[in-house]
Formats: C-alpha cells, sequence, structure tokens
C-alpha cells in the first residue's frame, strides 16, 4: 500500500465562521455536482409532507442537489448560495438561484413554507440562520437541515482511519465515518433553533440508505468534502493513492451506509 505524510486541515469548532473553507467547493461544481452524494426519496417526502404549502427556500444550495430533489417532489425552489460559481452552474441547470449568505439575505418581502438546507447549515451561524429562518416562514412552515453521515464496511472504515491517523494529528476519519459523525453540527443546529425562537422543539429524523462506489468515484468525491477541499495538492494525491489502494484490495468496490439526519422545527403560529 502507498504510504503519505502531511496534514489534513480538520472541521472546525465553529465552521460558520471559517469562510475560506465553506467557499472552497466551488473551484470545480461540475465535479462536486456529479459526485456528492444525494439524498433519499423518504426523506424529501417525509419534509414536503410536514410543509403548509410549496414555497421553498434551499439554503447553501450549492449546485442545486438537493434542490432538484424538491422540484421533483412537486416545490417551488428558490437556491441562495453565498458561492456565485456554484450558482451560476445551478442557474446553468435551470434552477433559480440568488447570491448572498443566508444571514443577510434579503428576501424582499417574500415568504415561505419550508427552508430547507443539505450538507450546507454548519456554515450559517447557527442563530441568525435561524432567526432568518422564522422570519421568512409562514406560520405552521418548517424549517429542516439535513445531513448525510458516511458509515463505510467496518474494515474499510478501520483502513481508511488509519490512513487518516497518518496524514494528520487530528484525522478526519474519526468525524467522517462514525456512526454519530454529525453531532456537533446537529447540537449546533438544535441549540440555534431554540436561542432564536419562534420555533417549536426541534425534532431529529433519521432516514437510511445505501450506494455503491466503485473505486474511481469514492476517489472523484473525496476531494470536494469537508477539509479535504483545503488539502495541497501534491499531499492529497498521496493520501488519494492510499485510499485508493484499500479500494481496490476489496475488490475495488465498496456500499456506502448513509443515515441522511436531518434537524427540523415547525414555526410557531405567532
Amino acid at each position: 500500500m502507498p504510504t503519505h505524510s502531511g496534514h489534513v486541515p480538520t472541521l472546525p469548532s465553529e465552521p460558520h465562521r471559517a469562510r475560506t473553507m465553506a467557499e472552497s467547493f466551488g473551484t470545480d461544481p461540475a465535479r462536486y455536482d456529479r459526485s456528492r452524494p444525494s439524498y433519499p426519496d423518504a426523506m424529501v417526502s417525509a419534509i414536503v409532507a410536514a410543509t403548509p404549502g410549496p414555497d421553498v427556500v434551499d439554503v447553501g444550495a450549492g449546485t442545486g442537489i438537493a434542490t432538484r430533489l424538491f422540484r421533483a417532489a412537486g416545490c417551488r425552489v428558490l437556491g441562495v448560495e453565498v458561492d456565485p460559481r456554484m450558482a451560476d452552474w445551478a442557474r446553468g441547470c435551470g434552477l433559480d438561484v440568488e447570491v448572498a449568505a443566508f444571514e443577510s439575505w434579503d428576501p424582499a418581502g417574500r415568504v415561505f413554507d419550508a427552508v430547507v438546507s443539505g450538507q450546507s447549515w454548519h456554515w450559517v451561524d447557527p442563530v441568525a440562520g435561524a432567526a432568518k429562518a422564522a422570519a421568512v416562514l409562514r406560520p405552521g412552515g418548517r424549517l429542516a437541515a439535513f445531513w448525510n453521515v458516511s458509515q463505510p464496511p467496518p474494515d474499510l472504515a478501520e483502513a481508511f482511519a488509519e490512513v487518516y491517523r497518518r496524514v494528520a494529528p487530528n484525522p478526519l476519519a474519526p468525524r467522517a465515518f462514525a456512526a454519530t459523525g454529525h453531532s456537533p453540527l446537529t447540537d449546533r443546529a438544535i441549540d440555534g433553533i431554540r436561542r432564536a425562537g419562534g420555533f417549536d422543539e426541534p425534532e431529529e429524523w433519521l432516514f437510511d440508505w445505501n450506494r455503491t462506489y466503485t473505486r474511481d468515484e469514492w476517489l472523484d468525491q473525496l476531494p470536494t468534502s469537508g477539509a479535504h477541499t483545503l488539502v495541497p495538492p501534491e499531499e492529497l494525491g498521496g493520501l488519494l493513492a492510499d485510499i485508493g489502494a484499500i479500494v481496490d484490495a476489496a475488490g475495488g468496490s465498496f456500499v456506502m451506509r448513509y443515515t441522511a439526519v436531518v434537524i427540523t422545527a415547525a414555526r410557531t403560529a405567532t
């Protein structure tokens, strides 16, 4: 197996302050769009069923991965995306996207039935974002922030973790691959909703789903995720070689188990 040493940046304790990392995803929107995991239909259906109408804001819309799912479910979706490169890509796919940080976005008097955010609410100030969501939602409208938590087969999870232990003092692997890997993110979301006010008590919904990755598919998406986007190219190449060798040894593909974790709350009637 190839070996590699170096340093991989870790996700900061307050992700919404790490604008450099948050805006790094737009360096290759085509790759981001084709390689990032989607979300299960059951999750989308549950969120839509719990909202009072079809008007949705997708916060941190990126290239429109979640936007397209909610449109396919019959919603009218407006994306809000801070990175103009990602927004341009989404617009090229026929989506309606406005460029702004959600906390400072001007809704121009518009109100909505749902505010959703796929894999991006941690880049939003948790209190200011929840307060903005409350301000743009109709009574009974729903805020739903969701993340995919990835859980590879146990043998691969340990082999991946060993690679990250070699390349970083505080490895990405436990955050990326543990069953509770997103608990710090969901805890911040819940706390922000409670502190902002205007919502019923937040709930957590879980939806399990699977995706099979070939070696090339897994290596294609890794550089689009989290702190990998800030790793110098020469170091990233060594990291990907190590991970690729592990997948090759496992037969060239594997099944990733995902859990879509939703933190959601309904806007109060007053």
